[in-house]
């Protein structure tokens, strides 16, 4: 009784998911409007996108529920250089491949003969269905740390070409944008096309890097806007105020470095410990049975 029971509910929300995928709700308004003035994504050519992204990806992302939910990492996606559907796409793989999980395995069981209870199976695959929409959040936001980590070190780089260039007499406008060609890699493309699109605009150099940072979740690019607007256009305050910022980057991005060494010490002696225990247990195994066994 309770399996058919269990049976009938899971019918019940495929058909619900199968009715809502088909006759999708209409987003509120000030949700596409959202859309619209969202954080641009990297450039990223459509017509490459796997049959996963266009079978998962774009059919959850036409969901309201889906669509906010991503929206929420619009910034991690950015400096990841993916899209929502991408990472829609595998949310769903990873869901889909934890839900079937737990009954492809419990059927192999019940093929070789052994009998397991059916709800074992049930926990197991909402319990890896839940962990597989989480684990894609889980890289990317790793990868998000270790991109805005390599931006803020090309970022210290590209403020000393800045300061080098103001001492030689350059103006801070002329400073800001050929700095931006003295090296490679994709942080000096974000900054040049940053650079571009206020040039296009009208706007001062260092509102591009304002939105730029806003855009990537980068402070530092934001007060290094801030510090320039603040220092106006005289050339010896902005090649100080740049040169302490390119200062503070370097500390801390030593600090982080420092840390990150530490920590991978401490994890490094986690295995010995482990197998000192392991050894311990394994000499103390035997005189324990002989007293548990006489008594």
């Amino acid at each position: 009784m309770t399996a058919a029971l269990l049976l009938g509910v899971g019918l019940a929300f495929g058909v619900l998911i199968t009715i809502g995928g088909l006759i999708p709700p209409q987003p509120p308004l000030a949700l596409a409007l959202t859309r619209l003035h969202r954080p641009r994504l990297s450039r990223v050519d459509t017509r490459n996108e796997s049959l996963v992204v266009r079978a998962i990806g774009r059919p959850l992302a036409k969901t309201s529920v889906a669509s906010r939910f991503s929206e929420r990492f619009a910034r991690d996606l950015r400096v990841t250089a993916r899209t929502h559907e991408e990472l829609l796409a595998k949310q769903g793989l990873c869901a889909i491949c934890g839900l079937l999980w737990a009954p492809a395995t419990t059927a192999l069981m019940q093929l070789g003969g052994v009998h397991v209870s059916l709800f074992f199976p049930l926990w197991c695959s909402a319990l890896l269905a839940a962990t597989g929409l989480f684990v894609p959040l889980v890289g990317l936001k790793v990868g998000a740390t270790d991109r805005r980590r390599s931006f803020r070190h090309a970022l210290s780089c590209y403020l000393d070409l800045v300061a080098v260039r103001l001492a030689g007499g350059a103006g801070v406008e002329s400073a800001v944008a050929g700095s931006a060609n003295g090296g490679n890699g994709w942080a000096f493309s974000e900054i040049r096309q940053a650079l571009a699109e206020a040039r296009r605009m009208g706007e001062a150099p260092w509102a591009g890097l304002d939105r730029l940072g806003t855009e990537l979740g980068i402070r530092e690019l934001n007060e290094l806007a801030a510090s320039i607007t603040l220092a106006g256009d005289e050339g010896a305050r902005v090649r100080a105020s740049i040169a302490a910022k390119a200062k503070a980057i370097r500390v801390h991005g030593l600090a982080d470095a420092e840390s990150a060494a530490q920590s991978a010490s401490e994890r490094m002696s986690l295995p010995i410990v482990l197998l000192m225990l392991g050894f311990v247990v394994f000499l103390g195994y035997p005189a324990v049975m002989q007293v548990l066994t006489g008594l």
